[in-house]
């Protein structure tokens, strides 16, 4: 039986791959790897350059910048899938390496599905990642959680009004894929209140990170994988929310 398995790399810094992780990638038969159909090297693949050879990675498109033709992106799926499919078919443990983890917004989702109609009978497996909120809350000094306080994770794709209805509870509001949306982004967060101690990141890890306060939000796009963390409000001292 041939063995799909989906490894969260992290959000950029190579360091931050786990132990099992790392074991997965360099005893897998091929690491599959999603690229844009501008085949440029995403961060994926950048960091599992770092474990294993490049004879061993399979780039496969994913056309992951389409985001207005559904009916292109799931042809991109399907042409995905179809590789991927040859490879089980070929090899005995493919893994699939995805930023974050593979079960929080990843493309792995959409393969693991394709992959059950076109090779019935493959195991599908997944090692969990560090995702972009956890390594910003660390970057940054910001707290996700204490107490009894909830957590929203919202991708701003779903759009600004979800994120404000988010932020006008009572938890840590965590925004992901939201550069394009700058501005509405902190608009939402001025008109609730919310501005004050929030962060957001970009290329966490890499040469080029950047991670500053919500209040200095520019006005024009920033990059598209930008993560933002509004942390709940705490005025009831320590250990307030217990």
């Amino acid at each position: 039986m041939s063995r799909l398995i989906g490894i969260g790399v992290g959000p950029g810094d190579p360091e931050l791959v786990t132990v099992k992780g790392v074991r997965a990638l360099q005893e897998a038969d091929v690491v599959v790897v999603p690229v844009m159909d501008t085949l440029e090297r995403g961060r994926a693949e950048a960091t599992v350059l770092h474990y294993v050879g490049a004879e061993k990675v399979m780039r496969v498109v994913f056309a992951l910048n389409e985001r207005t033709d559904r009916a292109r992106r799931e042809a991109a799926w399907d042409a995905a899938g179809e590789r991927v499919a040859e490879l089980l078919r070929a090899h005995d443990v493919v893994s699939f390496a995805t930023i974050g983890d593979p079960n929080v917004y990843s493309t792995f989702t959409y393969l693991a599905q394709t992959i059950g109609e076109l090779v019935p009978g493959t195991a599908v497996q997944t090692v969990p990642g560090i995702t972009a909120m956890q390594d910003l809350a660390a970057r940054s000094g910001a707290v996700l959680t204490e107490g009894t306080e909830p957590l929203t994770l919202v991708p701003v794709t779903a759009g600004a009004a979800v994120l404000k209805g988010a932020l006008e509870g009572p938890g840590t509001v965590v925004a992901y894929k939201f550069g394009r949306l700058a501005a509405e982004v902190a608009t939402a967060l001025r008109e609730t209140g919310r501005t004050e101690g929030a962060v957001w990141g970009s290329a966490l890890g890499l040469p080029e990170e950047s991670i500053r306060p919500a209040a200095e939000l520019a006005e024009g796009p920033l990059p598209y994988l930008s993560t933002l963390i509004a942390p709940a409000p705490r005025d009831g001292g320590r250990g307030g929310k217990l």
